[in-house]
């Protein structure tokens, strides 16, 4: 659902009740200076203030667009940003545009456009309201409170995906066997979309602090020194966290590696007894065979059958031991020689 709210501040704080964008812009001869906060805004809602405000029809275009990266774009009366808040649910990463125009005289805020029920800014002007500050000093003031209110909330989703990270090692280490290692490459994916993100919004504060927008005057930018120094942290937490998922990576290879050796292993071992006791026995099944067909009386050859039979086993049962000894021998062999 649409929404559109409008606030005058001046050096008392914020001021409500203005029901049109009309009463708003009249409100700035008061002096102050104006926020306009728009949640899903068609793009009617937008293209107006093409005219009242002087905001460039692009920019309106790339507020519609939710594929775009963060960016900052100087125009003669204002400024356009584009930056994005982060939110880690259900291990999902929601990533939010948030785009600013800051003039002279107002600021506009522009959300919602891809966040589905996601509020982005809402607890933005409860704290506002209660804690003001120094919004006094203008619309950069403003946004300075803002931007410092999105990447604050971008440490959640680092504190959720080095949990998440901590526990894939766990499991591991522990359960090599049954772990999912599609698990790392869902948190090397948000790793990706979360660098992407830093990168181009570092570089948007490193434009702010070394003055090449004058919209934000001089006196401000310490304070957006202070939120670049936060993503510049952010962006080698992703570095980090990325080299921790190819680590994890490694090792879970290097397990399932020594797992398959180990059954390899065993199973060439089961291989081995199979071969031993067949090979024994493999002469004496020849001749047993051979004996089977024979007739009784070669068998027998004028001996009673009892100690003639009794001869034959006994001389099965050397063969079969001299067999496995000399089989034996030549494994011990083998072994000394590799």
């Amino acid at each position: 659902m649409s929404e559109r709210k409008y606030y005058h501040i001046s050096k008392t704080g914020l001021s409500y009740g203005m029901k049109n964008l009309d009463d708003a812009i009249d409100s700035m001869n008061e002096g102050g200076f104006i926020w306009l906060d728009y949640y899903k805004p068609d793009k009617e809602d937008l293209m107006v203030l093409v005219d009242k405000l002087g905001i460039h029809p692009l920019s309106v275009e790339d507020c519609m667009d939710a594929s775009q990266v963060p960016k900052i774009e100087y125009f003669t009366e204002n400024t356009f940003i584009i930056f994005n808040a982060f939110r880690y649910e259900n291990k999902d990463l929601k990533v939010d545009e948030i785009n600013l125009f800051i003039g002279r005289s107002f600021l506009i805020t522009v959300s919602g456009i891809n966040s589905d029920d996601r509020r982005p800014l809402m607890a933005i002007e409860k704290t506002l309201s209660t804690d003001p500050g120094n919004l006094k000093h203008g619309p950069s003031a403003l946004m300075h409170r803002i931007l410092d209110y999105i990447v604050d909330q971008k440490f959640s989703a680092f504190d959720i995906i080095e949990d998440e990270l901590e526990e894939a090692e766990d499991a591991i280490l522990d359960k090599t066997a049954t772990f999912d290692p599609s698990e790392l490459m869902r948190i090397r994916k948000c790793l990706q979309t979360l660098r992407k993100s830093l990168f181009h919004e570092r570089e948007i504060l490193v434009k702010i602090t070394r003055h090449d927008f004058p919209l934000i005057p001089e006196k401000a930018l310490a304070h957006y020194r202070d939120i670049y120094d936060h993503l510049a942290r952010f962006f080698d937490l992703t570095e980090t966290y990325r080299d921790n998922v190819t680590s994890l990576m490694e090792l879970y290879t290097s397990l399932q590696n020594n797992l398959m050796s180990r059954s390899a292993n065993e199973t060439n071992a089961s291989v081995r007894r199979l071969t031993l006791i067949a090979t024994v026995f493999m002469p004496l099944t020849l001749i047993a065979s051979i004996g089977g067909m024979s007739e009784y009386t070669m068998m027998t050859s004028g001996l009673d059958w009892k100690v003639s039979y009794s001869l034959f086993i006994v001389a099965m049962a050397v063969i079969s031991v001299v067999n496995y000894v000399v089989i034996r021998r030549i494994e011990k062999k083998g072994r000394l020689l590799k």
